[in-house]
């Protein structure tokens, strides 16, 4: 029995990454506990081009007990209510606790605002993503009965996730309805689209939304979603049979219960290490965490490229040595999947749309979500 015990609470982007690793290099005398609340992991940038079935579902899932054998890792399926600190330990309603010697949260984000809407049936968030696919399809049933086919879809937010749902729900919508297309709308409290996009970009994703006849309403902050329609805080009705919940990144509610130093946003704050500044033998990684010295958006592109600053960190806090630093990039490659077999690629002043982008975009995440689904060597 090893004498010491490295826990992953979540296994996101950042925290597969250490699985996959300790699969070849394990750290001595020390075993690897991984605790989710779901059996499989969702790679987030093949999620648009599984509704519009340019993948198949399983193509983005991550098989986490085969992850965790190959690993000779322990996976535990279970909802954690909170942290010991003084004993570092993982806490459970219905499960021992689990003792650590280092730990690594990564329990990822969840729409903002989604919480005064919850109650509503025909509101489906986009997360957890290991759902998703399967509370939209029940959401498209539920109304098929009632009404024999959806007539109007909103998507709430107005980052570039929700253009990508919006121009792959219509591919999939299109498929699904014998050609008879839904009206298709986004709603944005801002003034523009995918404000982290250049104003370039922006132009090209608003004439390509409204080519495909789908409505954007700026400055429409829903506040409530009625029978049939979505409400903005100008008291304006909107039809709505279903609506994809897709704001920005708030904090998951599981952070409040761990007693750990936050930023302004409830997100764990973080050192440039990835450490807790409430203990430094934890760390908060990919949207989980803030670093508050040099904070970036909550970004999947941020949360792959932590893996390596995470991994050697573990190791040092562990066995000694030198602590990486991470030095979020102030730009980096974006592609945004358009639905119709192109995408959109921007890196930096460059802004094309075509379908070798999409191919690119594609051949991207494909080779990211291989490495973790491939049975080891």
């Amino acid at each position: 029995m090893a004498s010491r015990n490295l826990v992953l609470l979540g296994v996101g982007h950042t925290n597969a990454h250490v699985v996959k690793e300790w699969r070849k290099n394990p750290i001595t005398d020390c075993s690897l506990t991984c605790i989710s609340q779901f059996s499989t992991a969702t790679y987030s940038g093949m999620l648009p081009g599984t509704l519009g079935h340019q993948y198949r579902d399983d193509e983005m899932q991550i098989d986490l007990q085969s992850l965790c054998e190959q690993a000779g890792a322990r996976l535990i399926i279970a909802d954690t209510n909170g942290l010991d600190l003084n004993s570092r330990a993982v806490l459970f309603a219905d499960h021992d606790s689990i003792p650590f010697d280092a730990l690594s949260i990564g329990v990822g984000s969840v729409p903002a605002g989604y919480e005064a809407c919850a109650s509503a049936k025909s509101v489906v968030p986009t997360k957890p993503m290991q759902t998703f696919s399967q509370r939209w399809q029940q959401r498209l049933h539920d109304v098929g009965d009632s009404k024999n086919r959806v007539s109007d879809i909103v998507i709430v937010g107005g980052g570039v996730a929700s253009v990508e749902i919006a121009c792959c729900l219509q591919q999939q919508c299109r498929r699904l309805n014998d050609g008879q297309q839904p009206a298709l709308s986004i709603f944005t409290r801002g003034s523009k689209l995918a404000s982290d996009m250049t104003s370039r970009s922006v132009k090209k994703i608003e004439r390509l939304l409204m080519r495909k006849g789908i409505d954007v309403h700026y400055g429409s902050h829903v506040t409530e979603i009625g029978e049939g329609c979505v409400v903005t805080a100008d008291g304006r009705r909107h039809p709505a049979d279903a609506v994809v919940w897709a704001t920005g990144a708030a904090a998951a509610p599981v952070l409040e219960k761990l007693d750990l130093r936050t930023d302004e946003r409830g997100f764990i704050a973080t050192s440039n290490t990835l450490q807790s500044f409430s203990d430094e033998r934890i760390f908060a990684v990919g949207d989980a965490g803030t670093i508050v010295a040099s904070p970036s958006a909550k970004a999947g592109v941020y949360a792959v490229r932590q893996c390596p600053v995470l991994w050697q960190n573990l190791r040092a806090v562990l066995d000694g040595g030198p602590l990486a630093t991470f030095e979020p990039q102030s730009d980096f490659l974006k592609l945004l999947n358009t639905g119709d077999g192109k995408a959109l690629l921007q890196y930096g002043r460059i802004s094309v749309h075509a379908g070798w982008c999409w191919h690119l975009k594609t051949w991207i995440d494909r080779r990211f979500v291989s490495a973790f689904q491939r049975s080891s060597e």
